[in-house]
């Protein structure tokens, strides 16, 4: 079994970047679970959504302790004390970043993971998704995840999106698609 938790804010797409996941996973013939969790449910707040694939059915029904990769849409919520929390040593992090992946080795629980930062953002609003202020970078940051975890293929990944998003599929898509050849992979040391 491989979870995922996403962090994010509310508008980013989070929890739509989770579904889509699912999705790409089930299309390739696994067992997806997807669930979010809200704050306080409103624009801008925290949020978190989980996702869980495997080979064989998923009974368990809870929230994700222990995930093995953390996405994290908006990098001030690294100053949050649960975003972290309980990756697994030999996990990996994605952060929707401009900066490189060594910029956040230092960060409490980043030893000895694998880090990958992608500008999802500067990605999304050049593909005319959300707006200047808000880009919504859920499908673009996908991209990123599929490079890092190799859990689904990206062609999996693009039929979801097309899919899940029929209106903007091909920017989507596109996103996506540069999202996973611009993301800067910091190996575990």
């Amino acid at each position: 079994m491989y979870e995922i938790r996403f962090h994010g804010r509310g508008g980013q797409g989070a929890v739509m970047a989770s579904e889509i996941l699912a999705l790409a996973a089930f299309l390739e013939g696994n067992y997806p679970q997807s669930f979010p969790s809200f704050g306080l449910e409103r624009r801008g707040a925290p949020v978190a959504a989980y996702l869980r694939i495997d080979d064989e059915k998923i009974l368990i029904r809870q929230n994700i302790y222990n995930p093995d990769f953390i996405v994290v849409m908006d990098p001030t919520l690294l100053e949050l004390e649960p975003t972290l929390s309980g990756l697994k040593p030999e996990g990996g992090l994605l952060i929707n970043s401009d900066d490189p992946p060594e910029a956040f080795r230092t960060l409490k629980s980043c030893e000895g993971i694998s880090i990958g930062t992608v500008p999802a953002g500067t990605i999304a609003r050049s593909r005319g998704l959300g707006t200047e202020l808000l880009p919504i970078i859920n499908t673009t940051i996908l991209g990123a995840v599929t490079r890092m975890t190799d859990i689904v293929s990206l062609e999996s990944l693009t039929d979801a999106i097309e899919q899940t998003i029929p209106k903007h599929a091909a920017n989507n898509a596109e996103g996506a698609r540069e999202a996973y050849n611009r993301v800067i992979i910091l190996e575990a040391t």
